[in-house]
């Protein structure tokens, strides 16, 4: 089995090397494990770090964001063939000596996906509020999403080749509420294991506080809430609209019937008004619906490119080292 492990780097000089040089050097059952790192556009030594520890290098020449990043580190990851693939930090947040643990459960076959799940709520560094609004954000997107992972936004993770195949990222900001989502909808076995995250080194460079996380993350969700689930979404709005569209109609006709309706024909129009936005509401969740059937149609095609892509490579390789 070939390991690759990846990290998504933008200006990572200080703490690189740090985290290079914990990374296991041999694993049971992994007889090749290479390190690349994605060089997200840096402009200070990241890349000379890297190359002094003999990782593979894919660099950016400007910065394109952590959910392009990792889909760089992907797509070679899948073109060196790789069997499973670990995504970690550059900023020694993640210890290296949990990766055997990661990927155990992806070396047995019997989960597609690990999550080193940092019990936010517990991290000593955390403040108070950062430790309730990362519950409560977890609550959110677990029932949201549908799915037990407790902690849903780490970015310690292990992918099986099959889930790479299938996953598809869609995003700048962050590839860890993509990746979760599509996970569940293409009903991928997803599994966590719990670790102890090492003191910060730097602040986050993916947002500026905590709130601007919940804004970027709330956003990532909604949008992807639309995409694999659009039906729902827009369902949900239309009954919004139309509940209180139903209670102004019932009040207005309850006046009519008692000869008092005259004063009130502004409640009508209003409800009126509500009525056609719950019905534009409506039509956009059969049309999104329709719409999320031909993206299935057109993942479940870009997975077989990919997979035939895969086999002629290795192929390729194969007649080579007969030669």
């Amino acid at each position: 089995m070939k390991l690759v492990i990846n990290i998504p780097c933008y200006n990572e000089e200080k703490t690189l090397s740090t985290v290079l040089a914990e990374i296991p050097k041999k694993i049971p059952g992994i007889k090749t494990i290479e390190v690349q790192i994605v060089d997200d556009g840096s402009t200070d030594r990241t890349s000379e770090i890297a190359a002094t520890y003999g990782c593979k290098i894919i660099s950016h020449k400007k910065n394109l964001g952590l959910g392009r990043a990792f889909k760089s580190g992907v797509e070679a990851a899948l073109e060196s063939g790789a069997d499973i693939f670990v995504n970690t930090d550059a900023d020694n947040q993640y210890p290296a000596s949990y990766i055997p643990d990661l990927i155990a459960p992806v070396m047995t076959g019997s989960v597609d996906i690990v999550i080193g799940n940092r019990v936010p709520w517990k991290v000593e560094h955390f403040s108070p509020l950062k430790k309730t609004l990362q519950w409560f954000g977890n609550l959110v997107v677990r029932n949201l999403i549908g799915t037990n992972i407790p902690d849903t936004v780490s970015g310690f993770r292990a992918y099986s080749r099959e889930s790479l195949l299938r996953l598809n990222v869609t995003t700048k900001f962050s590839y860890v509420l993509d990746t979760i989502v599509q996970a569940v909808k293409m009903d991928l076995t997803v599994s966590s294991i719990p670790i102890v995250t090492n003191p910060p080194t730097r602040k986050s460079r993916l947002f500026k506080n905590i709130f601007q996380h919940m804004w970027k993350s709330g956003t990532s969700l909604v949008r992807l809430l639309i995409i694999y689930r659009p039906f729902q979404f827009f369902g949900v709005l239309a009954v919004a609209a139309f509940i209180p569209a139903l209670a102004i109609a019932i009040r207005f006709l309850i006046f009519f019937f008692l000869g008092i309706g005259k004063g009130h024909v502004q409640s009508l129009l209003f409800a009126v008004v509500l009525v056609v936005i719950s019905g534009l509401f409506l039509v956009s969740a059969i049309l999104a619906f329709l719409i999320g059937n031909n993206r299935k149609l057109l993942e479940e095609n870009l997975y077989h490119i990919k997979v035939m892509s895969w086999n002629h490579r290795q192929k390729k390789e194969k007649s080579l080292h007969k030669k």
